[in-house]
Protein backbone atom coordinates (compact mmCIF):
# COMPACT_ATOMS: atom_id res chain seq x y z
CA UNK A 1 0.00 0.00 0.00
CA UNK A 2 1.21 3.63 -0.87
CA UNK A 3 1.78 5.76 2.20
CA UNK A 4 0.78 8.75 1.12
CA UNK A 5 0.63 12.37 3.73
CA UNK A 6 -2.24 14.03 4.80
CA UNK A 7 -2.75 17.32 3.87
CA UNK A 8 -1.90 19.95 6.57
CA UNK A 9 -4.50 22.21 8.24
CA UNK A 10 -3.79 26.23 8.05
CA UNK A 11 -2.40 25.88 11.47
CA UNK A 12 -2.98 29.52 13.15
CA UNK A 13 -0.44 31.70 15.44
CA UNK A 14 -0.75 33.09 18.50
CA UNK A 15 2.08 35.59 20.07
CA UNK A 16 2.28 34.52 24.07
CA UNK A 17 5.45 36.29 25.04
CA UNK A 18 3.46 38.93 26.79
CA UNK A 19 0.89 36.44 28.70
CA UNK A 20 1.04 37.25 31.91
CA UNK A 21 -1.37 36.64 35.06
CA UNK A 22 -3.19 34.50 37.33
CA UNK A 23 -6.26 32.16 37.12
CA UNK A 24 -8.20 30.57 39.76
CA UNK A 25 -8.47 27.03 38.94
CA UNK A 26 -11.41 25.38 40.60
CA UNK A 27 -10.91 22.29 38.65
CA UNK A 28 -7.92 21.48 40.53
CA UNK A 29 -7.95 19.99 44.16
CA UNK A 30 -5.99 19.01 47.13
CA UNK A 31 -5.39 16.40 49.15
CA UNK A 32 -3.32 16.57 52.27
CA UNK A 33 -1.59 13.81 53.76
CA UNK A 34 -0.21 14.59 57.51
CA UNK A 35 2.18 12.42 59.73
CA UNK A 36 5.39 11.68 60.45
CA UNK A 37 4.77 8.78 57.69
CA UNK A 38 3.22 10.96 55.09
CA UNK A 39 6.47 11.16 52.82
CA UNK A 40 6.97 7.11 53.12
CA UNK A 41 3.45 6.26 52.71
CA UNK A 42 3.45 8.09 49.50
CA UNK A 43 6.77 6.78 48.19
CA UNK A 44 4.97 2.90 48.53
CA UNK A 45 2.57 4.07 46.41
CA UNK A 46 3.33 6.28 43.71
CA UNK A 47 5.48 6.38 40.40
CA UNK A 48 8.07 9.35 41.75
CA UNK A 49 10.54 9.76 44.97
CA UNK A 50 8.72 11.08 47.78
CA UNK A 51 11.40 9.35 50.26
CA UNK A 52 13.78 11.74 49.13
CA UNK A 53 12.00 15.26 48.44
CA UNK A 54 13.13 18.01 49.83
CA UNK A 55 11.31 21.13 50.77
CA UNK A 56 11.99 22.90 47.89
CA UNK A 57 11.67 20.15 45.25
CA UNK A 58 7.84 19.35 44.32
CA UNK A 59 7.10 15.74 41.93
CA UNK A 60 4.99 14.61 39.29
CA UNK A 61 3.65 11.38 39.56
CA UNK A 62 1.10 8.57 39.07
CA UNK A 63 -0.77 6.57 41.11
CA UNK A 64 -1.80 3.54 39.35
CA UNK A 65 -3.92 0.11 39.35
CA UNK A 66 -2.08 -3.13 39.95
CA UNK A 67 -1.88 -3.48 36.00
CA UNK A 68 0.06 0.02 35.40
CA UNK A 69 -2.58 1.74 34.55
CA UNK A 70 -3.05 5.33 35.73
CA UNK A 71 -5.72 6.37 38.43
CA UNK A 72 -4.69 9.78 38.91
CA UNK A 73 -1.83 11.84 38.66
CA UNK A 74 -0.40 14.51 41.12
CA UNK A 75 1.59 17.70 41.16
CA UNK A 76 3.24 16.82 45.38
CA UNK A 77 5.18 18.66 47.31
CA UNK A 78 5.79 19.04 51.00
CA UNK A 79 4.77 22.08 53.31
CA UNK A 80 6.82 20.62 56.33
CA UNK A 81 8.76 17.17 57.08
CA UNK A 82 5.30 15.63 58.23
CA UNK A 83 2.98 17.31 55.80
CA UNK A 84 2.43 16.61 52.04
CA UNK A 85 -0.03 18.31 49.42
CA UNK A 86 -0.91 16.48 46.50
CA UNK A 87 -2.81 18.68 43.46
CA UNK A 88 -4.90 16.67 41.20
CA UNK A 89 -7.95 16.68 39.02
CA UNK A 90 -11.14 17.57 41.16
CA UNK A 91 -13.20 14.81 39.67
CA UNK A 92 -11.06 11.98 40.76
CA UNK A 93 -10.21 13.21 43.85
CA UNK A 94 -12.84 11.88 45.76
CA UNK A 95 -11.84 8.07 44.56
CA UNK A 96 -8.53 8.82 44.38
CA UNK A 97 -8.39 9.27 48.21
CA UNK A 98 -10.85 6.73 49.13
CA UNK A 99 -8.51 4.35 47.25
CA UNK A 100 -5.09 5.60 48.54
CA UNK A 101 -6.88 5.58 52.05
CA UNK A 102 -6.98 2.28 51.75
CA UNK A 103 -3.77 1.52 51.97
CA UNK A 104 -2.64 3.47 55.14
CA UNK A 105 -3.05 0.41 57.41
CA UNK A 106 -0.58 0.99 60.59
CA UNK A 107 1.47 4.34 58.38
CA UNK A 108 1.51 7.18 60.51
CA UNK A 109 -0.59 9.10 57.76
CA UNK A 110 -3.79 10.56 57.31
CA UNK A 111 -5.51 11.46 54.51
CA UNK A 112 -7.86 14.05 54.17
CA UNK A 113 -9.54 16.49 50.99
CA UNK A 114 -8.35 19.56 51.37
CA UNK A 115 -9.80 21.31 48.55
CA UNK A 116 -12.44 23.78 50.59
CA UNK A 117 -9.35 25.08 52.44
CA UNK A 118 -6.51 25.77 49.37
CA UNK A 119 -7.45 27.73 46.65
CA UNK A 120 -5.36 26.36 43.74
CA UNK A 121 -3.82 29.54 40.90
CA UNK A 122 -2.18 28.79 37.64
CA UNK A 123 0.65 31.70 37.03
CA UNK A 124 1.89 32.65 33.89
CA UNK A 125 4.81 35.46 32.95
CA UNK A 126 8.41 35.63 33.28
CA UNK A 127 9.24 33.44 36.31
CA UNK A 128 11.24 36.41 38.23
CA UNK A 129 10.49 35.25 42.06
CA UNK A 130 9.51 31.99 41.52
CA UNK A 131 11.44 28.97 41.63
CA UNK A 132 14.37 28.20 39.10
CA UNK A 133 13.70 25.03 37.65
CA UNK A 134 10.28 22.72 36.21
CA UNK A 135 9.31 20.92 39.69
CA UNK A 136 10.88 22.72 41.88
CA UNK A 137 8.96 24.27 44.73
CA UNK A 138 9.06 27.63 47.28
CA UNK A 139 6.99 28.53 50.37
CA UNK A 140 6.56 32.39 50.93
CA UNK A 141 4.31 32.84 53.90
CA UNK A 142 0.99 30.64 53.47
CA UNK A 143 1.58 29.90 50.02
CA UNK A 144 3.81 27.47 47.69
CA UNK A 145 4.66 28.22 44.82
CA UNK A 146 6.15 25.21 42.50
CA UNK A 147 7.26 25.44 39.19
CA UNK A 148 5.90 23.70 36.55
CA UNK A 149 6.93 23.14 32.87
CA UNK A 150 7.33 26.17 30.46
CA UNK A 151 5.10 26.57 27.62
CA UNK A 152 5.25 28.61 24.61
CA UNK A 153 8.20 30.43 25.79
CA UNK A 154 6.22 31.40 29.10
CA UNK A 155 7.14 30.54 32.61
CA UNK A 156 4.19 28.70 34.38
CA UNK A 157 3.73 27.58 37.81
CA UNK A 158 1.25 26.67 40.76
CA UNK A 159 0.49 28.56 43.56
CA UNK A 160 -1.54 26.79 46.49
CA UNK A 161 -2.83 28.99 49.65
CA UNK A 162 -5.38 28.98 51.90
CA UNK A 163 -8.69 30.05 50.43
CA UNK A 164 -8.62 33.12 52.68
CA UNK A 165 -4.97 34.18 51.73
CA UNK A 166 -4.83 37.58 49.60
CA UNK A 167 -4.48 36.01 45.70
CA UNK A 168 -1.48 36.27 43.09
CA UNK A 169 -0.08 39.85 42.62
CA UNK A 170 -1.12 38.87 39.02
CA UNK A 171 -3.26 40.28 36.28
CA UNK A 172 -6.63 38.32 36.31
CA UNK A 173 -5.95 35.23 33.70
CA UNK A 174 -7.97 33.97 31.39
CA UNK A 175 -8.62 30.30 32.62
CA UNK A 176 -8.93 29.11 29.16
CA UNK A 177 -5.85 30.51 28.34
CA UNK A 178 -4.10 29.16 31.20
CA UNK A 179 -5.79 25.63 30.02
CA UNK A 180 -4.29 26.15 26.19
CA UNK A 181 -0.87 26.93 27.56
CA UNK A 182 -1.53 23.77 29.99
CA UNK A 183 -1.98 21.90 26.66
CA UNK A 184 0.98 23.04 24.68
CA UNK A 185 3.52 21.98 28.00
CA UNK A 186 2.75 18.49 26.64
CA UNK A 187 1.91 17.50 30.20
CA UNK A 188 -1.30 16.10 30.57
CA UNK A 189 -3.03 15.55 33.87
CA UNK A 190 -4.89 12.65 34.13
CA UNK A 191 -8.88 13.38 34.51
CA UNK A 192 -11.91 10.84 35.23
CA UNK A 193 -13.14 10.17 31.26
CA UNK A 194 -9.32 8.77 30.84
CA UNK A 195 -8.99 6.39 33.91
CA UNK A 196 -7.22 3.37 33.79
CA UNK A 197 -7.06 4.15 29.84
CA UNK A 198 -2.95 4.66 30.28
CA UNK A 199 0.43 3.13 31.52
CA UNK A 200 2.12 6.45 32.56
CA UNK A 201 4.56 6.34 29.40
CA UNK A 202 2.14 6.41 27.00
CA UNK A 203 1.37 10.24 28.64
CA UNK A 204 5.44 10.75 28.18
CA UNK A 205 5.59 11.04 31.94
CA UNK A 206 9.38 9.02 31.97
CA UNK A 207 10.07 11.70 29.93
CA UNK A 208 8.84 14.88 31.95
CA UNK A 209 10.27 13.47 34.82
CA UNK A 210 7.32 11.45 36.12
CA UNK A 211 8.02 8.52 37.19
CA UNK A 212 11.62 7.18 38.80
CA UNK A 213 12.74 3.71 37.91
CA UNK A 214 15.10 3.77 40.81
CA UNK A 215 12.78 3.87 43.96
CA UNK A 216 11.08 0.65 45.54
CA UNK A 217 7.77 -0.98 44.55
CA UNK A 218 4.30 0.78 43.96
CA UNK A 219 1.05 -0.45 42.69
CA UNK A 220 1.60 -1.68 39.02
CA UNK A 221 5.61 -0.38 39.74
CA UNK A 222 6.12 -4.36 37.63
CA UNK A 223 4.16 -3.50 34.18
CA UNK A 224 5.40 0.39 33.93
CA UNK A 225 9.01 -1.28 34.08
CA UNK A 226 8.07 -4.03 31.34
CA UNK A 227 7.23 -1.10 29.50
CA UNK A 228 9.72 1.14 30.02
CA UNK A 229 13.11 -2.03 29.46
CA UNK A 230 11.45 -4.48 27.51
CA UNK A 231 10.03 -2.32 24.32
CA UNK A 232 6.32 -3.22 24.70
CA UNK A 233 5.40 0.23 24.94
CA UNK A 234 3.48 1.12 21.46
CA UNK A 235 2.01 4.48 22.42
CA UNK A 236 2.84 8.12 23.20
CA UNK A 237 1.47 11.48 23.98
CA UNK A 238 1.83 13.63 20.94
CA UNK A 239 0.59 17.41 20.54
CA UNK A 240 -2.50 17.81 17.80
CA UNK A 241 -4.53 20.48 16.43
CA UNK A 242 -7.95 20.79 14.22
CA UNK A 243 -10.37 23.31 13.12
CA UNK A 244 -12.97 21.62 15.23
CA UNK A 245 -13.93 21.28 18.93
CA UNK A 246 -11.95 18.45 20.94
CA UNK A 247 -13.19 16.95 24.57
CA UNK A 248 -10.88 14.61 26.40
CA UNK A 249 -12.02 10.74 25.75
CA UNK A 250 -12.84 11.71 21.98
CA UNK A 251 -11.76 8.51 19.89
CA UNK A 252 -8.23 9.33 17.14
CA UNK A 253 -8.42 7.41 13.89
CA UNK A 254 -5.85 6.54 11.59
CA UNK A 255 -6.39 6.08 7.75
CA UNK A 256 -5.36 2.64 7.73
CA UNK A 257 -8.46 1.43 9.99
CA UNK A 258 -11.68 2.76 9.77
CA UNK A 259 -12.80 0.76 12.42
CA UNK A 260 -10.85 0.94 15.49
CA UNK A 261 -9.79 3.83 16.82
CA UNK A 262 -5.53 4.39 17.03
CA UNK A 263 -5.68 6.51 19.65
CA UNK A 264 -7.78 9.05 22.89
CA UNK A 265 -7.38 12.85 23.07
CA UNK A 266 -6.33 13.09 26.73
CA UNK A 267 -6.40 17.04 27.10
CA UNK A 268 -7.95 19.58 25.25
CA UNK A 269 -8.26 23.65 24.95
CA UNK A 270 -9.37 25.91 22.19
CA UNK A 271 -6.66 27.95 20.65
CA UNK A 272 -6.68 31.49 21.40
CA UNK A 273 -7.19 32.67 17.59
CA UNK A 274 -8.93 29.54 15.66
CA UNK A 275 -9.75 25.66 16.25
CA UNK A 276 -7.98 23.53 19.06
CA UNK A 277 -5.28 22.11 20.25
CA UNK A 278 -4.95 18.94 22.46
CA UNK A 279 -2.66 15.99 24.23
CA UNK A 280 -3.26 13.06 21.94
CA UNK A 281 -2.44 9.44 23.31
CA UNK A 282 -1.71 7.07 20.06
CA UNK A 283 -0.44 4.17 18.67
CA UNK A 284 3.28 5.27 17.76
CA UNK A 285 2.99 3.62 14.37
CA UNK A 286 0.02 6.67 13.83
CA UNK A 287 2.03 9.15 13.62
CA UNK A 288 3.39 8.67 9.90
CA UNK A 289 2.19 11.49 8.34
CA UNK A 290 -0.90 9.57 6.91
CA UNK A 291 -4.20 11.41 7.90
CA UNK A 292 -5.61 11.22 11.78
CA UNK A 293 -9.65 12.38 11.99
CA UNK A 294 -11.46 13.15 15.12
CA UNK A 295 -14.41 10.89 16.98
CA UNK A 296 -14.61 8.72 13.32
CA UNK A 297 -12.59 7.91 9.93
CA UNK A 298 -14.48 10.61 8.56
CA UNK A 299 -14.54 13.09 11.16
CA UNK A 300 -12.58 16.31 11.30
CA UNK A 301 -8.60 16.53 10.31
CA UNK A 302 -5.76 16.12 13.14
CA UNK A 303 -2.30 17.52 12.30
CA UNK A 304 0.38 16.49 14.82
CA UNK A 305 2.75 19.40 16.46
CA UNK A 306 5.98 19.12 17.75
CA UNK A 307 6.40 18.00 21.49
CA UNK A 308 7.93 20.77 23.49
CA UNK A 309 10.30 18.43 25.04
CA UNK A 310 12.62 15.44 24.00
CA UNK A 311 11.04 12.13 24.47
CA UNK A 312 13.43 9.84 26.29
CA UNK A 313 15.03 7.22 24.41
CA UNK A 314 15.52 4.51 26.60
CA UNK A 315 11.89 2.53 25.50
Amino acid sequence: MTVTSAPLLPLPTFDASTVSGAARLPQLGVIRVVGEDAASFLHGQLTQDFALLGLSQARLAAFCSAKGRMLASFVGFKRSHTEVWLVCAQDLLAPTLKRLSMFVLRAKAKLSDASAELAVYGLVGDGAGWPATAWSKQDDGEASVVRLMPAEGRARALWVAPVEAAAPALPALDPALWQWLAVRSGVADLSAPVVEAFVPQMLNYESVDGVNFKKGCYPGQEVVARSQFRGTLKRRAYLAHADAPMAVGQDVFHASDAEQPTGTVVAAAPHPVAGFDAVVSMQISAADGQALTLAAADGPALQLLPLPYPLRDDI
